[in-house]
């Protein structure tokens, strides 16, 4: 059995000026250890589709297993609790917290599971040097680059050691070099961490380095050659 099993999932936003169905019963298979990217255009409901995989948004038809972990019958706070102990989310700008430095902001996720700062702290200074940044651990987000800030952001993700990882345009915001940089830093981590990674992206330089390319189209995901 896959690891992530989507089926039929439907995801619709209601406004004052109507309904916009983005999703319309879209099917996804993933397997465990895989790293798959998402590609398609601007506004089609890549950001959606990982927000509702993560538990971020609901949806309105179909149904989501994650491991054994079926989404839609989960009430709102094992929802929050799955999340934050399971997945793992990079966004395309990286929502430090400009007041904390980068081993605070990485182990914030720790601490809000409560776990003790004498557990906390080495876990995420370890991280942190992981991706390069052991000079860095003092610094504030303002004083980081781009691409610091990015790494701070990965080790952020992974420092509750998470099943799924889920990356939206995780390079978007960032110059050629620093994304490929980036891009091979992702692909280490996920291979070291033994990962299951749903990556939305424009840049095809990442998309060519995961396992499988999927293309969102009119509500549904198509493989890509």
């Amino acid at each position: 059995m896959s690891f992530v099993t989507v089926s039929s999932l439907d995801k619709r936003y209601r406004s004052a000026t109507g309904e916009l169905q983005v999703l319309r019963g879209l099917d996804l298979s993933v397997e465990r250890g895989e790293m798959i990217a998402i590609v398609g255009a601007s506004g089609v409901g890549k950001s959606t589709l990982l927000h509702v995989l993560g538990g971020l948004d609901r949806f309105e038809g179909g149904a989501i297993m994650i491991g054994d972990a079926q989404l839609g019958r989960m009430s709102d706070a094992e929802i929050v609790a799955f999340r934050n102990r399971h997945v793992g989310f990079v966004f395309q700008f990286h929502h430090l917290l400009p007041e904390f430095d980068a081993l605070e902001n990485t182990e914030m996720p720790l601490r809000i599971a409560r776990i003790p700062l004498g557990q906390a702290r080495p876990r995420a200074e370890a991280l942190l040097r992981r991706v390069g940044l052991g000079d860095r651990l003092t610094h504030r987000p303002g004083t980081l680059s781009g691409g610091e800030q990015q790494r701070v952001a990965i080790a952020r993700a992974l420092v509750m050691q998470p099943t799924l990882l889920l990356a939206d345009e995780p390079t978007g915001d960032l110059d050629e070099r620093t994304a490929d940089t980036l891009h091979e830093l992702l692909r280490e981590m996920h291979r070291e961490n033994g990962l299951t990674a749903i990556l939305a992206t424009h840049n095809t330089r990442l998309a060519a380095i995961c396992d499988r390319v999927l293309r969102l189209e009119n509500g549904r995901l198509t493989e890509q050659g």
